[in-house]
């Protein structure tokens, strides 16, 4: 579907599955909620609650009531608070090398490719395309250096009706950027974010859907003049900011090496750590840095599939949600080798329970256990829907008045699925082969801001 059909108030009537807490699962069976033109959502009515009969048959006669089948679920539509969209076309590839070594040979050749912007755009609209039909309804995005491409990508999203922060990206460190793909100076790396910035604000339409990010890729790609002007950027503006943090080990020692300090505390006294912050990975944010992330209120987009290949840890996604930092879901795009934030939903729940569990059986059980450590499918659902939401500090993952109704819809019978749901199955088992075994077949329906996408 390219260009969605325009809004008007309409109600869904079906049986929804949200957390609208972490751990907790809601099943509203036969509900009905009334969605606005806008996309906010007025209106949840429990089924045969006399406002939810009356409701239906209002929006039935104009024509604007969806009803669900009784094997169709609704989920809020899910969060990916980590996608580098000009990797698309390399995912999948070279995933044995070091992080420092895939970049160099792959990813900035590959992303030096998008000063062409036809080719930007022909990759752009494949990779939203295949977001929205994986259920992905909202996306942080770091784009490439290319003014013109992530402005390409930008009206992407608009047109596909895709909500999505984009962040043109920033780096300009030559001794740690290649001759053919960095910012001429920090001076330009900082104009051509600003020109980004004021194009996604005068994009008609795109308030509340397209968001402009400040992106420096990861300190080392970065110098001292670039990082400060950035964060002075941030204050300025407002915006939301995004980069890399504690990756990897090679990561996390460059920046102890450069600055004496961790890469938190480092992006703090650059003024890039606030309320509107989202730091990807984090696998070696220890207890201080958590606590000042949670203190600035930042939030960590948490990758558990790319994490396998280039992290050389497993993140302590159940420390750090004990320890109150606003946590989301990442894929990671190539890093993680899958479009898809079921499938790392899945990957999350798994990480954890080997970081619990330990994974040399050289060791005995108690040596190589880190105890307290694992997730459920529940937790790992809502970090994928309202984690995210709460991590962007937008109303977005859960089906409540006042939230945007962003939705997929779970087709249990569709064809070629592993997803086998049976009628008497509790909510939390069907949410639990959801998590597991649903794939992109299941994927019947998309909305966003009360539009079908898919």
């Amino acid at each position: 579907m390219n260009t969605p059909a325009t809004a008007t108030e309409r109600a869904f009537q079906g049986t929804f599955l949200h957390a609208p807490r972490r751990g907790q699962l809601e099943c509203l069976r036969n509900a009905l909620i009334v969605v606005a033109a806008d996309g906010a959502i007025t209106a949840v009515h429990p089924h045969a609650s006399p406002a939810a009969g009356t409701e239906a048959a209002r929006l039935a006669a104009a024509g604007a009531l969806v009803t669900m089948a009784p094997h169709h679920y609704l989920l809020p539509g899910m969060v990916d608070l980590h996608v580098h969209a000009p990797q698309w076309p390399q995912l999948g590839k070279a995933l044995d090398l070091p992080l420092e070594d895939w970049l160099q040979k792959f990813t900035f050749p590959l992303e030096s490719r998008y000063s062409d912007t036809q080719f930007a755009m022909q990759v752009y609209e494949s990779l939203v395309a295949n977001l929205l039909a994986n259920g992905t309804t909202t996306a942080l995005y770091f784009a490439s250096i290319h003014l013109a491409a992530t402005k390409a990508l930008a009206d992407i999203c608009l047109r596909r009706s895709q909500r999505a922060l984009i962040g043109r990206v920033a780096m300009d460190n030559p001794e740690q950027c290649p001759d053919f793909y960095r910012d001429a100076s920090a001076e330009v790396a900082e104009q051509e974010t600003r020109e980004f910035i004021d194009y996604v604000r005068s994009l008609p339409g795109a308030g509340g859907l397209i968001y402009p990010v400040i992106t420096p890729r990861f300190i080392p790609s970065c110098t001292d003049d670039l990082l400060r002007r950035l964060g002075r950027l941030a204050r300025e503006t407002g915006c939301h900011v995004q980069t890399h943090c504690s990756e990897s080990d090679w990561q996390h020692q460059y920046v102890l090496e450069r600055f004496g300090r961790t890469d938190a505390e480092a992006l703090d006294s650059f003024g890039l750590l606030s309320r509107h912050t989202v730091l990807a990975h984090g696998n070696f944010v220890g207890d201080d840095d958590a606590g000042l992330i949670r203190t600035r209120g930042a939030g960590i987009a948490h990758c558990p599939l790319s994490n396998v290949y280039f992290s050389d840890a497993v993140f302590p996604l159940r420390r750090m949600l004990d320890a109150g930092v606003h946590v989301g879901l990442g894929t990671d795009i190539a890093g993680g080798a899958s479009a898809s934030l079921l499938e790392n939903a899945r990957h999350a729940v798994i990480s954890s329970r080997l970081l619990e569990a330990g994974v040399d059986p050289r060791r005995n059980r108690s040596e190589r256990r880190c105890p307290d450590s694992r997730i459920d499918a529940v937790t790992a659902f809502w970090v994928a829907t309202a984690g995210g939401g709460i991590a962007l500090d937008i109303p977005v993952g859960v089906f409540a008045p006042g939230y945007q109704f962003d939705a997929c819809v779970i087709d249990a019978r569709a064809p070629h699925s592993n997803l086998q749901v049976a009628g008497d199955d509790a909510p939390e088992t069907v949410l639990q082969k959801i998590i597991y075994e649903a794939a992109r077949a299941n994927i019947s329906q998309v909305w966003v801001a009360n539009r079908q996408v898919v």
